[in-house]
């Protein structure tokens, strides 16, 4: 077993946990470009190792309640059978690379919008706080067409079961909260990844000397993430979700490796210099709203 492939995907499931997203965006670029695995067999191992990595980030997030589970079942509704059609279309198509060209730059496009969204939903927290959990009225003829959506791109691509997802819920569901957000589609992406891995197997070419390597790192990576991601601020998962959102874009315009690592660097240090101001100026307001201390007469 190749231990570096089990460290590549311990850090793919870090990001996984940590944003919900950055699976098939990350590890099967990973597995085609420095492992040199067909692109056939990475997308099906990244599938099979996400079948098994994301019931474990699902799960803790729903054991801290950070699941919209009215959502997930909309989403699985129509995810589950498209993901099967997708894997369907690719072998009708014979794997055609135009299609997935098109299909990648598409996604690239909505990444780069999201991220975007992701920008202004961060700069309105920082005006307004994150506040408590806002309610949510579930929409299910869109919720129901964005799992058809994803599961269709899972099917011929690998790519989306997070990322295109969570850029759909987050223009439909603009209030729900990042880390409800996150174990949101934690949760649905397990059935939806499970009916594409199982396609695949049956279609394709499943290599389970490769899928067991990344699934010894990534199962204790998706823990970590999801652990720091139900507990933490509103305000870090936002900035980890725009990163990663960042990357995954740049990576499926088939930009170098060295610039998506330093415009997404870049991206980092930008997030941590604002996240460090922003929590001096609260304290400094704290101080300055705190009344003086006036002496009690008797």
């Amino acid at each position: 077993m190749d231990l570096s492939m089990a460290l590549a995907g311990l850090g793919v499931g870090i990001i996984v946990g940590l944003t919900g997203m950055g699976g098939g965006a990350l590890m099967t670029p990973i597995l085609v470009l420095l492992f040199h695995v067909n692109p056939v067999a990475a997308i099906s191992s990244d599938l099979a190792a996400s079948a098994v990595m994301k019931p474990f980030g699902g799960a803790v997030h729903a054991r801290r309640g950070t699941v919209n589970w009215r959502l997930v079942g909309w989403l699985c509704a129509g995810s589950v059978p498209s993901a099967f059609l997708g894997v369907l279309l690719l072998r009708l198509l014979g794997d055609d690379e135009n299609v997935q060209h098109i299909v990648k730059l598409s996604l690239g496009a909505a990444l780069l919008l999201a991220a975007g969204g992701m920008i202004l939903k961060a700069w309105a927290a920082r005006r307004n706080g994150d506040g408590p959990p806002a309610e949510i009225t579930v929409k299910p003829v869109p919720t129901l067409l964005i799992g058809v959506m994803g599961g269709l791109v899972v099917g011929l691509t690998s790519v989306g079961s997070g990322s295109l997802i969570i850029v759909a819920l987050l223009a439909l569901y603009p209030r729900l909260r990042a880390n409800d957000l996150v174990g949101t589609d934690l949760v649905q992406a397990v059935p939806l990844v499970t009916a594409a891995a199982l396609g695949h197997a049956f279609f394709g070419d499943l290599h389970l000397d490769i899928a067991g390597a990344v699934v010894l790192g990534s199962i204790p990576g998706v823990l970590i993430g999801s652990r720091i991601s139900s507990r933490a601020p509103g305000g870090l998962v936002r900035s980890a979700l725009i990163i990663v959102l960042l990357a995954s874009s740049l990576k499926l315009f088939d930009l170098p490796t060295q610039v998506v690592g330093a415009v997404t660097g870049a991206a980092a240090m930008v997030a941590i210099v604002l996240g460090v101001t922003g929590r001096l100026r609260q304290r400094s307001d704290k101080n300055a709203e705190e009344p003086l201390r006036e002496p009690v007469s008797v």
